[in-house]
């Protein structure tokens, strides 16, 4: 009958352990308005996406155009000059073709691409995408329209 108290508390005390583990969920979770974009670019998509792992967090991936630039490319090269520009640091991205850039202080870290490069990572499995910002690249690329990937996670601190 010991055993069946000692389990059922230690039963309660993870739980309530548990439950404290996503109580910060809100302060770990980021907002699309926080990235500085090109002016005149566009969020055209969006999702938020969790991990509900033992470091729970949420990222926001989101997909921007802008029809006046002709090729993706030149977007994404000029979205690292606003960033820059913005006070954001730019690093490595998680594959070749990615960039990346932290927020001052290191609060957010941005990691993004051209829609080609993003949708040739997807095909080869390289990265995971939600099914409607992979469907929004692609339609991007049909469309002939400039367009970027882009995932924005809380940074390191």
């Amino acid at each position: 009958m010991t055993a069946r108290r000692l389990g059922v508390a230690g039963g309660l005390a993870l739980a309530a352990a548990l439950a404290g583990c996503g109580s910060s969920q809100a302060n770990r979770t980021p907002t699309a308005s926080a990235v500085p974009l090109v002016p005149g670019a566009q969020i055209t998509s969006q999702v938020r996406k969790c991990d509900q792992g033992s470091n729970a967090y949420c990222s926001i991936e989101l997909v921007v155009s802008d029809p006046r630039y002709r090729s993706s490319d030149i977007l994404a090269h000029d979205e690292s000059h606003v960033l820059r520009n913005s006070g954001w640091t730019l690093a490595g991205g998680d594959t070749g073709t990615e960039t990346a850039a932290n927020s001052p202080g290191h609060k957010l870290r941005l990691t993004y691409s051209s829609a080609a490069d993003d949708l040739q990572q997807i095909d080869l499995g390289v990265i995971n995408r939600a099914w409607p910002i992979t469907y929004a690249l692609s339609s991007s690329m049909f469309d002939r329209a400039a367009a970027m990937s882009m995932m924005l996670e809380v940074g390191s601190t």
